[in-house]
């Protein structure tokens, strides 16, 4: 069974679609392994989005993950992490198909509702990072 992360961005959480999210998880072979709903500072999320550090958005992405509660989660399925980003969508929710996740519920490319791992070695690290137990 494959792992990714997955976050609900504090757009999401602010608006109450934690449960809504889920669902969809849920309904698409993607188990919740482990969920947790935290407040991480502007430094953490420096530290989860250092590879970012270098891009023009860096800055404006880690304060809007810090800016408020977010859901942490591990989902776990065959090619979860394949079949999370399926249901993320496009970044820009403009540019998302029809019922993904960023189509439904992104209010911009920054408020996008979703983050989810891209590759095995980051969602060792974005696991490892948000669940260290």
């Amino acid at each position: 069974m494959e792992q990714t992360l997955s976050i609900i961005k504090p757009d999401a959480v602010e608006r109450n679609l934690v449960e809504n999210i889920k669902n969809i998880f849920i309904k698409n072979n993607l188990n919740i392994k482990e969920s947790k709903k935290i407040h991480i500072s502007k430094e953490e999320a420096s530290e989860f989005y250092k590879v970012h550090q270098s891009k023009s958005f860096y800055n404006d992405l880690c304060a809007y993950l810090s800016s408020g509660p977010i859901v942490v989660m591990i989902l776990e399925g065959d090619n979860a992490i394949a079949a999370n980003r399926k249901l993320m969508g496009a970044t820009n929710p403009k540019d998302a198909e029809e019922n993904t996740i960023r189509k439904l519920y992104g209010i911009s490319i920054d408020k996008n509702s979703v983050h989810g791992s891209d590759s095995i070695d980051n969602a060792k690290k974005e696991i490892e990072f948000f669940f260290k137990d």
